[in-house]
């Protein structure tokens, strides 16, 4: 196997997530009953989904949110709602990436938001992965989603390695089939389990 680079997912992958959290926490801390219509383990629906496509600024999606919210709420309340989905890096996982780094550029690939990346950025920096990326390429950044092939095409050329030496992890099965497609090599990873052993052979 020629690997050169390796791209991770974030959410799901480095990241632990907690669907049930964040729905609470939409509903004690903002009282937004609408969350369910939202949110999606994989791919964020209505104006979530707008912001993380790029089409929608995080400070229009805070208003929109609470416009629907409890009287008295603040836009920093929509960013501990939206915090409560991000659990952590498991310490296993961090330290995973820490070895991976000595041997290989790694890279992020995430269909994600400005405001969900502020508080990724702060459990990477608490976990002392922070500095582990070579680069990071995020949805709403780059107005691309995954599985569109002309995300994964648009990754490969900025990262300036061919597709076939780029190794991606994603935990949908859709993201993975459509990296294949485009010619890189990519693997399911089932969340809860041990990263490290999907990765075993490298």
């Amino acid at each position: 196997m020629n690997i050169k680079a390796i791209l991770f997912d974030i959410g799901g992958v480095l990241v632990e997530l907690n669907l049930d959290s964040c729905i609470r926490a939409f509903r004690e801390i903002l009282g937004f009953e609408r969350i369910t219509d939202l949110l999606d383990p994989s791919h964020q629906k209505g104006i979530y989904g707008e912001m993380e496509a790029g089409r929608l600024s995080a400070q229009r999606f805070r208003e929109l949110i609470l416009a629907e919210s409890r009287p008295g709420c603040v836009p920093s309340d929509v960013d501990r709602a939206m915090a409560a989905l991000l659990v952590g890096v498991p310490p296993e996982t961090a330290q995973l990436v820490k070895d991976l780094q000595q041997r290989y550029p790694l890279y992020l690939l995430s269909n994600n938001n400005p405001i969900s990346m502020a508080r990724t950025w702060e459990l990477f920096r608490e976990c002392g992965i922070d500095k582990a990326f070579s680069g990071q390429f995020i949805s709403w950044e780059m107005q691309l989603m995954k599985p569109s092939a002309a995300c994964f095409e648009e990754v490969v050329r900025r990262i300036g390695i061919p597709a076939g030496e780029i190794l991606f992890i994603d935990d949908s099965e859709a993201n993975v089939r459509a990296a294949r497609s485009c010619g890189l090599q990519a693997r399911y990873y089932i969340p809860g389990t041990e990263l490290s052993l999907l990765l075993a052979d490298l």
